[in-house]
């Protein structure tokens, strides 16, 4: 436990046997990178890490204290998968807090967004039920370090300071 590992812009701990942190900075102000997160037109464009060939095909997204969201995978052309849950807490600019409800082995994942000067410090934390649930993820954080780079192309689109 605790050992950091990543791609040198990106750190993943994992603190605990039932839970993982990661932090970045990107390039960008807050306002830039948490509309990447909010947004359902922006977080599709990057969310899903392109190394797995499973685009993200569905996007639905009510980002506040009480909304919810669908993400839906394509596998192969015949099948998707879904991804879904409530957020817990939204925060303009500061805070989201959301369950991931697809299994019983779900988790709670809250980024927390800081502004540093016109840069974003985005710290992720996902805690899991249990140890078990946690490994039944499966490296929950192991697409991290593809998915921050494709949001660090987005918000250079976006008018962000690379």
């Amino acid at each position: 436990m605790g050992q950091a590992t990543g791609d040198g812009r990106t750190r993943i701990e994992q603190p605990s046997e039932r839970e993982v942190v990661v932090t970045r900075t990107f390039d960008a102000p807050v306002r830039l990178v948490f509309d990447a997160w909010t947004k359902a037109e922006l977080f599709q464009l990057w969310w899903a890490p392109k190394s797995l060939g499973m685009p993200l095909v569905a996007c639905e997204m009510d980002v506040r204290t009480g909304g919810g969201y669908r993400l839906e995978f394509r596998v192969d052309a015949d099948k998707t998968i879904a991804f879904f849950g409530k957020y817990l807490e939204v925060v303009a600019l500061s805070r989201i807090v959301w369950t991931n409800d697809e299994s019983e082995a779900g988790s709670v994942t809250t980024v927390t967004f800081e502004d540093q000067g016109g840069r974003t410090r985005l710290v992720m934390h996902e805690l899991y039920a249990s140890k078990e649930a946690y490994d039944e993820a499966g490296g929950a954080a192991d697409g991290t370090p593809e998915q921050f780079a494709q949001l660090d192309e987005l918000l250079a689109t976006l008018g962000a300071k690379v």
